[in-house]
């Protein structure tokens, strides 16, 4: 069984400029297919943006608003709002304020597979 504490993971920012803390992926567990984090943005702040060429993506709004860009198109999203960010799909992320947001991804998220204009 594989349970991992909220505490005893060490945030780190990615690639894209968002702080994530990793709950399970294939840094602290047995992970083969997918990865769940928490992400969190300060007030104004965005992703830089990019799309994986590889992984889909979830995101689950928690806490706060914001304004979602995927391939050109907007939504302001908050609170309860999930999110599908297909592979390929140029997306971010700007947070109206303080956002907090799980993020899923299939395969696991990897910086390799990011990608910048």
């Amino acid at each position: 069984m594989e349970i991992r504490r909220y505490d005893e993971q060490v945030p780190f920012t990615t690639k894209d400029g968002s702080t994530i803390r990793s709950l399970l992926d294939r840094a602290n567990a047995p992970v083969a297919n997918q990865s769940l984090a928490e992400a969190t943005l300060p007030p104004g702040a965005a992703t830089e943006r990019h799309y994986h060429g590889v992984s889909e993506e979830f995101y689950y709004i928690l806490e706060g608003k914001g304004l979602m860009e995927i391939d050109g198109q907007e939504r302001e999203v908050g609170p309860g709002d999930a999110i599908l960010i297909p592979a390929k799909a140029w997306h971010q992320i700007t947070a109206e304020g303080a956002m907090r947001f799980l993020c899923c991804c299939a395969p696991p998220y990897a910086h390799e597979d990011t990608f910048f204009a």
